[in-house]
């Protein structure tokens, strides 16, 4: 099942996350965050953004989230997403099914276009990025050093729905949290 992230989680996210920062590439972060700095980041993205877990066996398996784009006003209806599948619950489909109701989560906020970020070559994920929608908008070359070496980033950008001119304010996620649509979202994976 899919539903928001809870304080509990924070310990069970920070487990999936951990191989990513002390192994891997996925995040450029270098030193790990202990389960209290999680549990903060975890809060302090749900003020105005979808931190969305799924649960499986009463275990988080996996985590997305959105977050600001840039810090100008005008990035307002631009979001980056970024979602993390525990190791042994890849390759059954739980993160598109995820990411697809992230997705959908932005558009009821009226997020307009939403950006992934993937260290390359990112295979699995440029797949998935493919899959959902998404289009290459280009490459930071040698962007990142991590793990002895350099790294290109790119970037992947898809349109949730037009942009209105002038467009409304985008809702902040706590003004969405107990509302028919988020719960009609989260309740059509139950059965998936």
């Amino acid at each position: 099942m899919i539903r928001i992230a809870r304080d509990e989680d924070a310990a069970a996210i920070h487990a999936i996350y951990a191989p990513s920062v002390t192994d891997g590439v996925a995040t450029f972060e270098t030193e790990l965050p202990g389960v209290d700095a999680m549990r903060e980041r975890i809060r302090a993205r749900l003020q105005h953004y979808p931190w969305l877990v799924w649960e499986g066996a009463g275990e988080v398996l996996a985590y997305a989230y959105a977050g600001r784009f840039r810090e100008r006003a005008a990035y307002d209806w631009i979001a980056e997403t970024s979602i993390y599948v525990r190791h042994d619950a890849q390759r059954r489909g739980i993160a598109r099914r995820l990411y697809g109701v992230l997705l959908d989560v932005m558009r009821l906020q009226g997020i307009t276009q939403a950006v992934g970020v993937i260290t390359l070559p990112g295979t699995a994920s440029v797949a998935m990025h493919e899959a959902m929608g998404f289009t290459s908008a280009g490459v930071w070359r040698q962007c990142g050093y991590k793990l002895r070496q350099w790294w290109d980033v790119s970037v992947w950008q898809k349109e949730l729905q037009p942009a209105a001119t002038p467009p409304s304010a985008v809702k902040p996620f706590p003004t969405l949290a107990d509302t028919a649509a988020l719960r009609n979202l989260l309740g059509r994976t139950a059965c998936a």
